[in-house]
C-alpha cells in the first residue's frame, strides 16, 4: 500500500515536539502523548544515524530497505514495545517511481489519548525474542513476531 506523509509546514523536530514528550515508563524510557492522535495520522520520520554495520550496542537499531541501519534520535528512539501497539512503522513507497525509501515513519493506527504511551509491535524474529514486559490483555510473554511464537517456550525463563 503506498503512503506518503503529508506535508507539513514544521520540521519534523518541531512537529514531534508538539505532539510527545519523553517520560520514564517500568522499562526505562517511553514517549507519550502531549494531546490526543487521531488514527491514521503521521507522526513523523524516525530521523538519527544511518549506518552501515551494527554498533556496539544495538539496542535502538531499526532495520531499513536498503539492509542498512538506523539509529534513531530522540525522541522516537524510545518508543517501546507492545504486543496491543497503537501504532506502526511504515517505509514510504513511490507508486509511480515504484521506488522504496530508505526512510521509516511512525503512523498511529488507533487514537490516542494525552499521556497514554506510544508504542509498536517490534516483532523480532524468534532467534532474537527477549521475555515481554507490556502487560497487555493480549501479551504474548515474548518480544516475538506473532508468526514465530510457536518456535519459543510457552513462558520466558524464571527472572527473565
Amino acid at each position: 500500500m503506498a503512503r506518503q506523509p503529508a506535508a507539513v509546514a514544521e520540521s519534523n523536530g518541531d512537529r514531534l515536539r508538539r505532539l510527545l514528550r519523553i517520560g520514564s515508563t517500568h522499562v526505562g524510557h517511553g514517549i507519550f502523548a502531549s494531546r490526543r492522535l487521531k488514527s491514521g495520522i503521521v507522526i513523523g520520520e524516525i530521523a538519527g544515524e544511518v549506518m552501515d554495520e551494527h554498533p556496539a550496542d544495538p539496542s535502538y537499531c531499526m532495520e531499513l530497505p536498503s539492509g542498512k541501519l538506523l539509529e534513531p534520535a530522540a525522541p522516537l528512539r524510545f518508543i517501546n514495545h507492545s504486543c496491543d501497539p497503537n501504532c506502526e512503522l511504515f517505509y514510504w513507497f513511490d507508486e509511480e517511481a515504484s521506488t522504496q525509501e530508505d526512510r521509516l515513519w511512525l503512523q498511529t493506527i488507533r487514537s490516542i489519548e494525552p499521556g497514554e504511551e506510544l508504542s509498536i509491535d517490534y516483532c523480532w524474529p524468534a532467534d532474537a525474542a527477549i521475555p515481554c514486559r507490556c502487560g497487555t490483555d493480549h501479551c504474548r510473554k515474548w518480544i516475538v513476531d506473532p508468526a514465530e511464537r510457536h518456535l519459543l517456550p510457552d513462558e520466558p525463563p524464571a527472572g527473565g
